[in-house]
């Protein structure tokens, strides 16, 4: 009896690849970072709302740039760590602006709204892959100082300490 039961509850070879996929997707390796130096030519997006948000507009904060989509499970599971860092500090002069690769204006808008999310998010546009570049990996995110250059590339998920690491720096520099 004890040898039917190993039998029954061996796993077979199917099983063993998704629970592998499963773990690999789950404990991901983190986020790779890239320190950057790089001004971005101006850009801009339409807001969900209508509003249009520009490089300008942004000037003298320190902005995350995300690029994300609605499907990407990294990207569904780093949004709750951006909304809390950027609640923690937006007084300090952080901004965000999530990014949808392929999400309509709509589909943007409900999808924030049902999640509870008050930053900024917008569809992408050719303005911004101008200032960014074409996008391959999600998410994927840049960290701009308070004068608009690109100090950090994150291809992968972020976390709170890391934001922190990398944010933290660029606030302590006053605003111009």
């Amino acid at each position: 009896m004890n040898k039917t039961f190993l039998k029954k509850w061996t796993p077979g070879p199917l099983t063993l690849i998704l629970l592998g996929l499963i773990a690999y997707l789950w404990f991901r390796p983190p986020a790779d970072v890239s320190d950057v130096q790089r001004t971005t030519p101006p850009w801009q997006v339409t807001l969900p709302d209508g509003r249009l948000l520009s490089s300008a507009n942004l000037h003298g904060k320190v902005v995350l740039v995300n690029f994300w989509a609605t499907w990407c499970p990294y990207c569904r599971k780093e949004k709750p760590v951006i909304d809390a860092y950027w609640k923690d500090t937006r007084n300090q002069g952080f901004e965000v602006i999530s990014i949808s690769v392929d999400d309509t204006p709509e589909a943007i808008a409900r999808w924030m709204q049902d999640k509870g999310y008050a930053f900024m998010a917008a569809p992408t546009n050719a303005s911004v892959v101008g200032a960014f570049g074409q996008i391959g990996t999600l998410p994927t995110s840049f960290i701009l100082d308070r004068e608009g250059t690109i100090r950090h590339r994150i291809d992968g998920q972020l976390h709170y300490p890391r934001l922190e690491k990398l944010v933290q720096p660029l606030l302590q520099v006053s605003a111009p």
